[in-house]
């Protein structure tokens, strides 16, 4: 395997590193508690554990090496049983002597071998003698046979005099007071994000045009700063919102005065040569001022709820038929999303409007997104918007005049007030070519969807 460059792993880590708050904070406090844990055992077990058992495995050895002296100072079995009882009495020790016996030629060692090695090191230091040990067959005693010329000389020990035998309950203390430390840090880093993850809500709700009745402040110090000043400048421009929804309203009510006055005039008035196009003037002032108000006012107020997504595409359909244009419809029966009706049924409208305007054919179709959501496609065969001015399309009183045929009714909010519409759902418009050879807006919404059962079934 290829190593990375040096000055390649930071960017490396960083990629591997977790991405959320909640998980970097959780890193944060587990790796040094894991780094803590593994340095003390390792410590403990190199400095105390190895050396009382190094200790005690040489304190056995001195034993072995003086019942083995004993034993052949006096090799009858007179001699043999007074040493046998003198090292059961004074040492725990359990001798006997295997006759014609020889050393067996299998090594039997412990899966990590520490306490073999230690042990192996003592006997070697204090007998001339070959000899055998097992630190395995039996979990409580160490066997360990050394060759005389009668036989082989067995000795049974207990584990504790060669081996630190509580060396376990250390680390299962230090496991135990690791995990309450760690599940109590978890605890509180959990209640500190949960009070971020919740002004996030919040400000995500805000966007969407929803309000969060029951938000309040929680946290640290410094998120409940954060939280104060984003309910501070929600207010502000909530205020902002207000205030000019209100004043032009108030324009919209002050100028229909005079226009409504204007056309009573005009209509008892005597029959004259210009009546109708100053009618149809009076149509495009009223219908600038309801759009101008439309885009002020957005679709505030209005509760989202589950809405039938084939009757709002149904409705755009007619409005563009009265245009004068061939609509096709294609959508999933008994599709639901939750939507607010009335500004996605004027956002729907005005796309399908543009659409009829520019085009003999409009095409309206849906589906649902594999992520979750639903995509709404708007598309025409007219003339279509060149792909580097898809972006200037959108912005308020746009007229792309030289790529599109003008609207004269229009006042260039349409698409501005669909793509507000859209992402105050918490999606987004984009354009396209269509496969009609005009343009294709492409509505996706994200969120909870529904079907009928026997849709639902089909797919």
């Amino acid at each position: 395997m290829r190593l990375l460059p040096a000055y390649l792993w930071p960017r490396f880590l960083k990629r591997r590193l977790p991405t959320s708050l909640w998980g970097r904070s959780l890193l944060i406090i587990v790796l040094p508690v894991l780094v803590m844990q593994v340095a003390v055992t390792w410590i403990f077990f190199d400095a105390h554990w190895q050396t009382v058992t190094a200790r005690l495995s040489e304190g056995l050895a001195g034993d072995i090496a003086w019942a083995v002296e004993s034993y052949e100072d006096d090799p009858s079995p007179q001699g043999l049983q007074r040493l046998a009882d003198r090292a059961e009495r004074s040492m725990s020790l359990s001798i006997a002597l295997q006759e014609d016996r020889v050393l067996p030629t299998e090594q039997r060692r412990g899966p990590i071998g520490v306490v073999d090695r230690v042990l192996d090191h003592a006997l070697q230091s204090r007998l001339d003698r070959p000899y055998w040990f097992d630190t395995t067959r039996y979990p409580s005693y160490v066997d360990i046979q050394v060759q005389e010329p009668q036989g082989v000389l067995r000795i049974i020990a207990p584990r504790e005099r060669a081996v630190a035998t509580q060396a376990h309950i250390f680390v299962l203390w230090l496991t135990i007071a690791t995990v309450l430390l760690m599940g109590v840090a978890i605890l509180f880093i959990r209640n500190q994000v949960r009070a971020i993850e919740r002004l996030a809500d919040a400000a995500e709700a805000f966007g969407r045009g929803e309000t969060v009745p029951r938000f309040k402040p929680h946290g640290a110090r410094e998120v409940r700063a954060a939280a104060t000043a984003f309910m501070a400048m929600r207010d502000r421009i909530q205020r902002h919102i207000d205030q000019r929804t209100a004043l032009l309203a108030s324009v919209s009510h002050d100028l229909r005065t005079p226009l409504t006055r204007l056309r009573l005039e005009l209509a008892l008035a005597p029959p004259f040569k210009r009546q109708a196009a100053m009618r149809g003037d009076l149509d495009e002032m009223e219908h600038m001022i309801d759009e101008y108000l439309a885009f002020a006012r957005g679709e505030a107020g209005e509760t989202p709820q589950p809405v039938s997504v084939p009757d709002l595409l149904g409705a755009a359909a007619d409005d563009a038929r009265r245009a004068g244009a061939e609509v096709e419809l294609s959508a999933p029966e008994g599709l639901t999303a939750i939507l607010r009706p009335l500004a996605f049924k004027r956002a729907l409208v005005n796309l399908a409007g543009n659409a009829a305007s520019h085009g003999d054919h409009v095409r309206l179709s849906a589906r649902v997104l594999t992520s979750g959501g639903v995509e709404i496609a708007i598309e025409d065969d007219g003339p279509g918007i060149p792909d580097e001015m898809h972006e200037e399309a959108f912005r308020p009183f746009s007229r792309l005049d030289d790529s599109r045929n003008q609207n004269r009714k229009g006042v260039g909010l349409g698409l501005a007030i669909a793509r507000d519409v859209a992402r105050s759902h918490g999606g987004d418009i984009t354009l396209e070519r269509s496969d009609l050879g005009g343009l294709k807006a492409v509505i996706r919404i994200p969120g909870p969807v529904s079907l009928a059962p026997a849709e639902a079934a089909a797919d």
